[in-house]
């Protein structure tokens, strides 16, 4: 390998194989059935349900509560649990895409990985997030079981999940009945009279608009009306994606990526690791073609400069193949790279920006709403210091010049480019979630920096 390569990661290298003696190998397994034969006839099995199991993952136990060095504590609403880990014993029919049980396991991590460098690495599914804040928030530092001591209250509903279930339901009253049941049981509560749900929050895995359902040209748009009844409205709402123009009280987090390490020294391995990693390709774009006139436009004419460079690897999604359901090759693409193309997907947001910024490949946004009006708690104010921004609106349709995206990308100095590499590599905490086990109380992530800010607004509006 040559020294101008020596850090670059190759997957493949990481993998494992080994070569056994069949005739030991026979004896063994012949062994071990006799073996589970015994202890099946002398210990017959119980029968333990996906939900119960589940269950065990989380805190029913009063946690040992860390010393809060922080100006709030958070109580977590005790939710009669259809409205969320009752959820995830029908994880089959979670998601009419796919079985989402690998997904929901570990609060939400879903199922770990190796092959790749460091430690805290798991197959995330984007849609947990509500999981994972649940998880998290139930062994924070700053969380309060005294509901008369608390600053904010956390109400717990995995929304998301729920939604995604109920897509296909034709009764529009069963598939608002929980959203409406959960704000019902909410507005009763002692604590939320105290300033009418103005301190009050929940977490939502999916985009706002699968919670804003209405009429549009006589089809129903979006899954649920969570976010239209009165009750939410009053309340702070944390979703991956906010509606840009009417969603005041809702404020954009994150989507999780694939990496949650439990110390601050993983952390730091990994960002020392990405930092002096090789990256041959000038970009890359990972992803699949789209469906609708201006979705389709942008992502064709993406893809097709991509295949056209040389300077840039393209690993294509959809048909099929796999390609983009395993980290390691997501992540092997974006660590090559150092432009990571973010193209609008299915809504505006993508989780594949916070993949890139986890592998220090600097985002290249073609719209402004797929994170500059989306997550201002964890950004810079100055967008260019972490990104680059190219107008593609309205092009790619033959009615205005064509834009070069690799000689766009070309013009930036390579000093610029080292300076935005750092600065999303000092970025990946802030957008992370830890494992929600984590007790290092030195390392933050993107579930304080969300309590911190909200605790913020609930400061200034009791001020004001």
């Amino acid at each position: 390998m040559s020294s101008s390569r020596k850090h670059h990661f190759d997957i493949h290298s990481t993998c494992i194989s080994g070569h056994y003696c069949l005739k030991s190998a026979i004896s063994f397994s012949v062994l071990l059935a006799f073996s589970f034969l015994v202890l099946f006839l002398w210990y017959p099995p119980t029968r333990t349900n996906i939900s119960s199991r589940i269950h065990s993952h989380y805190n029913h136990k009063p946690p040992k509560l860390k010393l809060c060095k922080e100006n709030f504590s958070v109580y977590i609403y005790d939710l009669p649990t259809k409205f969320n880990l009752g959820l995830l014993g029908d994880c089959l029919n979670l998601n009419i895409h796919r079985n989402m049980c690998p997904h929901v396991a570990n609060q939400g991590l879903g199922q770990p990985f190796s092959g790749w460098p460091g430690l805290g690495w798991y197959a995330t599914n984007q849609f947990t997030s509500e999981m994972l804040f649940h998880a998290r928030l139930e062994n924070h530092r700053c969380r309060t079981l005294d509901p008369e001591a608390a600053t904010l209250f956390y109400v717990p509903f995995y929304g998301g999940l729920h939604a995604s279930s109920k897509v296909r339901e034709a009764n529009l009253s069963e598939r608002d009945a929980l959203a409406v049941e959960l704000a019902e049981y909410v507005v009763r509560q002692p604590w939320w009279r105290r300033r009418g749900g103005g301190d009050h929050f929940l977490v939502l895995g999916r985009t706002a608009w699968d919670f804003l359902r209405k009429r549009d040209g006589g089809q129903e748009t979006g899954a649920t009306c969570l976010l239209n009844l009165p009750a939410v409205q009053n309340m702070s709402v944390l979703t991956v994606e906010r509606n840009p123009w009417q969603g005041s009280n809702q404020h954009g987090i994150p989507y999780p990526s694939y990496f949650h390490p439990s110390t601050s020294d993983e952390m730091l391995t990994w960002q020392k690791l990405i930092a002096r990693a090789n990256r041959p390709h000038l970009f890359s774009f990972v992803g699949a073609p789209r469906t609708g006139i201006q979705k389709a436009a942008v992502r064709d004419e993406i893809i097709l400069q991509c295949a056209e460079s040389s300077e840039c690897n393209l690993l294509k999604c959809g048909n099929g193949n796999g390609n983009c359901n395993d980290p390691r090759r997501v992540l092997g693409v974006m660590t090559a790279s150092r432009f990571c193309l973010q193209a609008p997907g299915d809504s505006f947001t993508r989780r594949s920006t916070f993949d890139s910024m986890v592998a220090g490949c600097v985002p290249v946004f073609f719209s402004p709403h797929t994170a500059y009006s989306q997550y201002g708690w964890y950004f810079p104010g100055d967008p260019s210091a972490y990104s680059v921004f190219i107008d593609y609106e309205g092009k790619g349709n033959g009615s205005e010049k064509r834009v070069d995206i690799e000689e766009e990308l070309r013009k930036i100095p390579e000093e610029r480019v080292e300076r935005m590499r750092k600065t999303v590599i000092g970025l990946i905490p802030r957008v992370s979630y830890l494992h929600p086990n984590s007790t290092d109380n030195e390392m933050s992530d993107a579930i304080d920096v969300a309590i911190r800010a909200l605790s913020k607004q609930q400061a200034q509006a009791e001020a004001a």
